[in-house]
């Protein structure tokens, strides 16, 4: 029976002076090794509240980002396709606009 399982899970975000909307940049969905990889962006309430150089957290809009699959395959053995997944996004999100960052990490779980 077929499941979600997310590959990464994190946030990106963008100064709120910026006009700049990550979900026009980033596409829905991709193909990665013939399979169809789901791109969640959702706006949401900062997850602490100053950065790490002391900027506060509120002077951005953040947006959770979710790619999951629906797969079969055993979570484990997805990691090839993680790998895929950071390459095919790595130039896309390099081509934002400066002062908007992110944090993806592996994720390997059922949704």
């Amino acid at each position: 029976m077929s499941a979600g399982v997310r590959l990464l899970q994190g946030y990106l975000w963008v100064p709120r002076d910026l006009a700049f909307d990550p979900r026009d940049h980033l596409p829905g969905e991709a193909e990665l090794e013939g399979v169809r990889v789901h791109l969640l962006l959702d706006p949401v309430e900062p997850p602490f509240a100053f950065f790490d150089d002391g900027t506060p957290s509120a002077s951005q809009a953040f947006y959770q980002f979710t790619a999951l699959v629906v797969t079969d395959a055993d979570p484990e053995a997805l990691r090839p396709l993680v790998a895929a997944l950071r390459d095919w996004l790595a130039p896309r999100l390099e081509a934002t606009p400066p002062g908007v960052g992110w944090l993806l990490l592996e994720d390997l779980r059922g949704v």
